[in-house]
């Protein structure tokens, strides 16, 4: 599908690539990008969820910044580039840009159920602060980086999270993940994972630390957990 436009709350626009599924369920997901922009693998993660029946939109958090940018090869010269976008990224801005995008979601052509959301590495961060800040129906976050600071939020959750934890990240060191147990364990609405033996972005195909085991597994309890909190 093409890209679309989505109006953002502070003025200027943004774009988002929107899957439609052959046949709706009626329910939509925002997919929320790792620090390589809305590439060919957030674009997969999309037309996958477009697969079981969903919407699918994902949108582009650097506009501010670059405008559509699409980090694909992941080379020295990407990864440097993606670590500038990722240093110079206002995370309350970005709220706010998922917000409209929930709120472009609610608005498409075949809309009639409820809205979650999904995201990795720097979207797990933002999947969770969409659960914290915003009217989001349920939000999964994947190998979530700096949420360990952002604990003091958790108490606006309403709607229930899951985090899928890599026992091995190398960007969400041990005691940052115990931090996440210690302050969300005792919280009704979040549920924690912990893939031992996995590294930073285990679920991304094709990646360095891609484990096949770990990333079925947590696809697998993501796909029930929307089922039953979108669905059901």
């Amino acid at each position: 599908m093409p890209d679309i436009t989505i109006q953002a709350a502070d003025g200027g626009s943004f774009s988002a690539y929107l899957a439609m599924p052959a046949a709706s369920n009626g329910s939509g997901i925002v997919a929320i990008q790792e620090i390589f922009g809305v590439n060919r693998v957030m674009r997969d993660i999309c037309d996958a969820q477009a697969a079981q029946g969903y919407i699918a939109i994902c949108p582009d958090l650097f506009w501010r910044q670059e405008p559509d940018i699409q980090l694909n090869t992941y080379d020295e010269a990407e990864w440097a580039r993606a670590f500038e976008l990722f240093g110079g990224f206002d995370q309350d801005k970005a709220v706010e840009d998922v917000e409209a995008t929930i709120a472009a979601l609610r608005k498409t052509v075949g809309f009639s159920g409820k809205a979650g959301a999904v995201g990795y590495c720097l979207g797990g961060r933002m999947a969770y602060l969409t659960a914290c800040r915003t009217d989001i129906d349920a939000a999964v976050g994947y190998y979530g980086v700096g949420i360990d600071g952002l604990l003091d939020e958790a108490k606006n959750i309403a709607a229930p999270v899951v985090l899928h934890i890599a026992e091995e990240d190398g960007f969400v060191d041990k005691a940052a993940q115990a931090k996440m147990h210690t302050g969300l364990d005792a919280n009704p609405k979040v549920t924690l994972y912990d893939y031992a033996g996995a590294d930073h972005a285990f679920a991304r195909e094709g990646g360095d630390h891609y484990d096949a085991a770990a990333a079925k597994l947590a696809n697998g309890r993501t796909a029930e957990f929307f089922k039953a909190h979108l669905l059901g």
